[in-house]
């Protein structure tokens, strides 16, 4: 069911996905109906009022009781629409009455800024610790007080998201400055954040962003040119390139940049398989300032056993910073 509503949107990796994807496909099926029924409404109108000989157009107002009734009842119905399916319809494609336990689920915090996501995992107490406004600076875009009991043992990063795979998450998203807009495309999220509001949002991503990357719908055979250059800047290799003697030019996961490129290029390979370095990244889609084009961030879906061995690596730096008189 998940691949059937597809019709050229992103790769879909979550639980909720497919029912977004066919509501999608509805309305858009609906707005066909509605765009074919009004462009034969408005030729008619075309035939039908058109200029000719003997008719004499009027410019006095008609005073109609009919044309008020009617725009009474379009209101009316455009309630209903919206109140009585539009409301209860979304509710149940994103499931909103039911949103994951803390307990349940990995709870993050995400506080977007001009121009970057950070990202607040609670620990391994699970207890967010206590954030200052006053206390916020380059190395401490969260503000997080390290004088809290709860926040001894709290991470922080910035524009990357590690989530594990099949697991709920639950994101309680914030703005620092502007309104922005929390976008994940294949995991079917978009929310806005908005400055002195935590919005809850969540998902269960299905795949692991190594499994995604390996997708044939991802992963794609590229020329070598040079208008390729920008369009691969942040893509790697998924396979070994070799020249006509047999010998690697671009190993299976280096980064295909601009020398990379001119190498193939220099041995008269013309076609590399690709894939985005991260496939899965977290976009703002708000037009949050001059600086927009570049919030981008990676949300890294891994498996239980990865996302564990990464908080540990992160709480171990976190000890050793620890030792230091600053933190």
């Amino acid at each position: 069911m998940q691949d059937i509503f597809r019709w050229q949107l992103p790769l879909d990796i979550s639980e909720h996905g497919h029912r977004s994807d066919a509501l999608t496909e509805f309305l858009h099926w609906f707005m066909l109906v509605l765009f074919i029924g009004w462009g034969i409404y408005f030729i008619y109108c075309l035939i039908r009022f058109r200029a000719r000989a003997g008719h004499q157009p009027s410019t006095v107002l008609p005073k109609a009781k009919a044309a008020k009734w009617v725009e009474i009842s379009v209101v009316i119905i455009e309630v209903v629409l919206l109140i009585g399916f539009s409301f209860p319809i979304w509710a149940d494609v994103r499931d909103v009455n039911n949103a994951p336990d803390s307990a349940d689920a990995t709870a993050v915090r995400v506080v977007a800024e001009q121009f970057a996501w950070n990202v607040h995992y609670p620990g391994e107490d699970g207890k967010f610790g206590r954030t200052d406004v006053h206390m916020m600076s380059g190395e401490n875009p969260l503000g997080l007080d390290r004088s809290d009991a709860n926040a001894k043992d709290d991470i922080f990063t910035v524009n990357q998201l590690h989530v594990p795979v099949k697991k709920p998450v639950l994101v309680h998203l914030s703005s620092k400055d502007v309104i922005h807009s929390f976008g994940l495309p294949m995991l079917r999220i978009k929310q806005d954040a908005i400055p002195g509001m935590r919005v809850p949002v969540w998902f269960t991503p299905t795949r692991t962003t190594a499994d995604v990357q390996t997708d044939p719908d991802v992963t794609r055979s590229y020329s070598t040119g040079e208008a390729n250059v920008l369009r691969l800047a942040a893509s790697v290799a998924m396979e070994d390139a070799k020249n006509e003697d047999g010998d690697v030019i671009v190993t299976k996961g280096a980064d295909l940049n601009e020398e990379a490129l001119a190498k193939l290029r220099e041995a008269g390979i013309t076609q590399v398989t690709a894939a985005p370095r991260v496939p899965t990244e977290i976009a703002c889609a708000q037009l949050c300032g001059l600086g927009h084009y570049r919030m981008r961030g990676e949300i890294l879906i891994e498996t239980e056993t990865d996302f564990r061995a990464w908080m540990q690596t992160e709480i171990q730096l976190l000890e050793e910073e620890g030792d230091d008189e600053e933190w």
